[in-house]
């Protein structure tokens, strides 16, 4: 496998898109050693193949907002491999949401979905669309006339979309309802429904809780516990919540939670109170954290800055792509932060994964920590098909072991000569195993 010809020719073909050329380069960066002890590989040209999507799909969103006034968005869906199972991934709705986003997104959805071991291939979709402000009533209509038009590629056993980034429980309704009614049936085509219809318990908190059960396995790995650990958390939404839900249940102190106003510390840590509070802050739709520091006396609120300049045991990046760069990458080593987890996808710039791999700091990819929100929609698609229905401990059970099965087959394919596990390496490797033998077994077609 040449490299540098393959990463020339994707930068060529996508001119622009450096969040895409970023994730691609990562990949074929650390899967290169496997493929060329594996000549299979570039006899069926597989990482060719696997860097292109298999299709793209572009759409105008027309809607009316509360004043009357036409507005017009846009709305995609790559579908990007579909080599081991349906088309996997959310949908993303915010102003800076553009196909390089997607396509980045995409690709890495295809080797965390394949970590899961679950039947499912890589999408995702979104908007431009800015819920920021937005009435009820608005997000209904968007929402309405955005499935008006991707209802027409998605289905159960095609694609089956779910949350990301603007896109919650509420947005997943509206999607829903609107799609039921045009395709006039009751199935699993998306997830992350509500519990009364359709819905996995424990979705919400999933991707959270299976970060932490990540840390956890690689804290024990490493002759550690998180309990006692402090921890800081970049986002407020869905996921900084079930991280930080999760890790005070296990006896870590929570004291930074971030917007992008700037974030919050509390050294008291987080609470029930404080933790529910998360979720009011994200209903509101104001993408600020400021007021947490009005509502706990104690709590400090630090404008237009980072969490990462706190010192803490463990950092969580919860929030969004690129968060963290090589200066916070510095900063964390600095104050002798222990754990590094990116939980949001692709939340680590490269050279601030270069400099936390230098220093040995053990480090959490994305694409691992984090897939534990899918595997659960991918329990969500089988209790559907099933019509089956799950409790709170079989659905955390099944992702307690989904995580511990990643953890292991990083740890299998990541550990190095001089001991130090490289997790990146460890899930890209494995990530791309099951999808490229899955192609080769299926032919060119």
């Amino acid at each position: 496998m040449d490299v540098k010809k393959i990463l020339a020719d994707v930068k060529a073909k996508n001119p622009g898109q450096d969040l895409f050329l970023q994730a691609v380069t990562e990949v074929l960066e650390t899967i290169q050693d496997y493929v060329k002890e594996n000549p299979k590989y570039d006899d069926h040209k597989i990482v060719e193949r696997m860097v292109e999507p298999d299709r793209i799909y572009q759409f105008k969103v027309e809607w009316m907002n509360d004043k009357g006034e036409i507005q017009i968005n846009r709305g995609y869906r790559v579908q990007f491999n579909n080599a081991i199972g349906p088309y996997k991934g959310g949908l993303r709705f915010a102003p800076n949401v553009t196909l390089d986003t997607l396509k980045f997104l995409g690709f890495e959805q295809t080797f965390k979905n394949s970590l899961t071991t679950l039947p499912m291939g890589g999408g995702k979709g979104g908007s431009d669309f800015d819920p920021k402000g937005k009435s009820d009533n608005e997000i209904m209509h968007f929402c309405q006339a955005f499935m008006s038009e991707l209802f027409k590629y998605i289905g159960p056993d095609r694609d089956v979309p779910a949350g990301d980034i603007g896109v919650g429980g509420r947005e997943i309704g509206f999607l829903y309802g609107m799609y039921k009614k045009l395709a006039s049936e009751n199935t699993g085509v998306l997830t992350g429904k509500g519990a009364g219809w359709g819905g996995s318990i424990l979705r919400p908190e999933a991707t959270g809780f299976g970060a932490v059960y990540f840390v956890e396995d690689m804290l024990k790995k490493h002759g550690m516990d998180i309990k006692g650990k402090t921890v800081t958390v970049s986002g407020f939404g869905n996921v900084a919540w079930g991280a930080a839900k999760k890790a005070t249940e296990l006896g870590a102190k929570v004291i930074c939670i971030s917007g992008p106003d700037g974030y919050i510390l509390d050294e008291a840590g987080m609470n029930d109170a404080k933790i529910d509070y998360m979720l009011e802050l994200r209903a509101s739709n104001n993408n600020v954290v400021k007021p947490f520091a009005t509502k706990f006396k104690g709590a400090k609120f630090v404008a237009g800055k980072k969490p990462w300049e706190v010192k803490s045991d463990i950092a969580m990046s919860c929030a969004i792509q690129n968060e963290l760069n090589g200066d916070d990458a510095k900063m964390l080593i600095k104050n002798g932060t222990t754990l590094v987890c990116e939980v949001s996808n692709m939340g680590c710039t490269a050279d601030a994964v270069h400099e936390l791999q230098k220093a040995k700091v053990i480090f959490a990819p994305g694409k691992a920590a984090n897939a534990g929100g899918v595997g659960v929609s991918g329990l969500e698609m089988s209790q559907n098909a099933e019509h089956l229905h799950w409790t709170a401990a079989e659905v955390d059970e099944r992702l307690h072991a989904m995580m511990k099965s990643i953890h292991e087959n990083c740890v299998k394919y990541g550990t190095e000569k001089d001991g130090y596990i490289n997790y990146v390496k460890g899930a890209n490797v494995a990530g791309f195993i099951k999808v490229a033998d899955s192609m080769i077994e299926l032919g060119v077609c």
